[in-house]
């Protein structure tokens, strides 16, 4: 199947009138961008149709020689019953349309109706279609836990539960027209997800990105929607928006979360209606790329305290993934650590260092607020002043031995405010040191270092307490 085509199933117009069908394809393609378009002028020839091509709309004319079009209606929703199908009719009569509904018809219009209440009535079909297909992919995958395109996320590295949903659900959305919102602190691989969002999708166009934090409502709309020769001062020739350059392909919006209320207006319009207009031109151009968002912002607090147009928080929620970040993927680390150990040891020409067997337990006592990026960035700098065939920790313990942020504390305190509740007889100060010594000597296998970090004391400090007590650590 041409992955240029819209929507991805077949639209088939059926009407004994060639000029009318005609028209109607010229409007479908031109307003609307739909371009997977069939005709047929002989009722009689509607079900063979069927058998031979992919159909998930059929726009029926009522009133035709050979097969009348109700009694056709009755036929496709008995044998197609997923085929959504437009009525278009050349008589405005309640009784018929009441009768078309009755048999299974998605909507009715009178073929002198305003264009655009025709053309919104398809594209709500079209809608209707994708979300109810997505929904049975997305079951069909969470139930069989498999992907079909586990190659589209080999960026990726990963064995999370969390993450492996996430990617059934990609796939399930991947070639959906509507937008894609991603969310996500800063660091946890939002672009990665797009990424594999777009090579999943099929479309031959390439992928677009574009950081819009800070640009103000002007860049912004001359970023995306280009402009003309003269449209401004300074405007000497016309120039492509990145729209245009992502034609037939996605349109990668990060930072979304920063948007002016203008510049999100402006967004909101080309989701809604599909077209756009380049700066200094009175000609609308079509959208022809697949929308993909994402912010480490909460969107849903922002359109609460209005910050955040609802309207638009809305229309972009129809696919939405939110990414977990690292410290609760706290599993992924040795894969991780071993990935980016491998990547810098290449990036700057020398041999991938051993890393100590403490190392991972070490890790996995930080928050990592910096999230995978952080960690990335931890590798580097170590590997960069490697110099023996075991890697050193001290790089690493100088960025962990930092106070972290006080709000990470406040959210470690929290777990432990009723610790005691439920005693009878409160610990003495004694007991409760000695309990928090071997928990954290438990937790950290041995390790002093990584005991001493857990609780929060030097490790001179842990060392002087076990051996009042008269335990050799490992």
């Amino acid at each position: 199947m041409n992955s240029s085509l819209y929507p991805h199933f077949g639209v088939l117009l059926v009407d004994d009138e060639p000029a009318w069908l005609r028209s109607l394809s010229l409007t479908l393609e031109r307003s609307a961008g739909i371009t997977n378009i069939s005709t047929c002028q002989d009722s009689s020839k509607v079900m063979a149709m069927l058998e031979e091509k992919e159909t998930g709309l059929i726009l029926l004319d009522l009133n035709m020689p050979h097969l009348a079009g109700d009694e056709l209606l009755g036929m496709i929703a008995e044998r197609h019953p997923g085929i959504a199908v437009i009525i278009i009719s050349g008589m405005n009569q309640i009784e018929s349309a009441v009768n078309c509904i009755k048999l299974g018809a998605f909507d009715y219009f009178v073929k002198t109706v305003e264009e655009d209440r025709l053309l919104s009535g398809v594209l709500r079909a079209i809608r209707v279609l994708e979300l109810e297909r997505q929904n049975r992919e997305m079951s069909s995958r969470m139930l069989s836990g498999e992907l079909k395109c586990p190659e589209a996320f080999s960026g990726i590295v990963t064995t999370d539960r969390a993450m492996q949903a996430i990617f059934s659900y990609i796939e399930a959305v991947a070639t959906s027209s509507e937008p894609l919102l991603i969310m996500g602190e800063s660091g946890v691989g939002k672009e990665l997800i797009a990424k594999a969002a777009h090579t999943l999708s099929g479309c031959c166009g390439q992928l677009v990105a574009v950081n819009v934090a800070g640009l103000d409502d002007v860049v912004f709309a001359d970023t995306l929607f280009g402009h003309t020769r003269g449209a401004f001062t300074g405007a000497d020739q016309p120039r492509r928006g990145m729209i245009e350059e992502a034609a037939d392909g996605t349109l990668f919006l990060d930072e979304i979360g920063d948007l002016s209320i203008p510049s999100q207006v402006k967004l909101l319009r080309l989701l809604q209606e599909g077209e756009y207009f380049p700066l200094g031109s009175d000609r609308p151009k079509r959208l022809k790329a697949r929308v993909i968002v994402a912010t480490h912002q909460d969107l849903s607090i922002k359109q609460a305290v209005g910050t955040f147009r609802r309207d638009l928080y809305y229309r972009l929620c129809t696919h939405l993934v939110l990414i977990p970040p690292l410290r609760e993927r706290k599993a992924d680390l040795p894969l991780l650590l071993d990935h980016f150990l491998e990547e810098a040891a290449r990036t700057l020409c020398k041999k991938k260092p051993t890393p100590p067997r403490e190392l991972s337990q070490l890790l996995g006592t930080y928050s990592f607020p910096g999230n995978i990026r952080e960690l990335k960035a931890m590798v580097f700098n170590a590997v960069s002043v490697h110099r023996d065939r075991v890697l050193s920790m001290d790089t690493f313990l100088k960025t962990i031995g930092r106070p972290e942020p006080k709000q990470n504390q406040e959210m470690a305190k929290q777990p432990e405010q009723n610790l005691y509740a439920t005693l009878e007889r409160l610990p003495t100060f004694g007991e409760a040191a000695e309990l928090l010594v071997e928990e954290a000597m438990s937790r950290a296998n041995g390790n002093q270092t990584i005991a001493a970090r857990l609780l929060g004391i030097s490790q001179p400090a842990l060392s002087k307490r076990l051996k009042l007590r008269g335990i050799v650590s490992l």
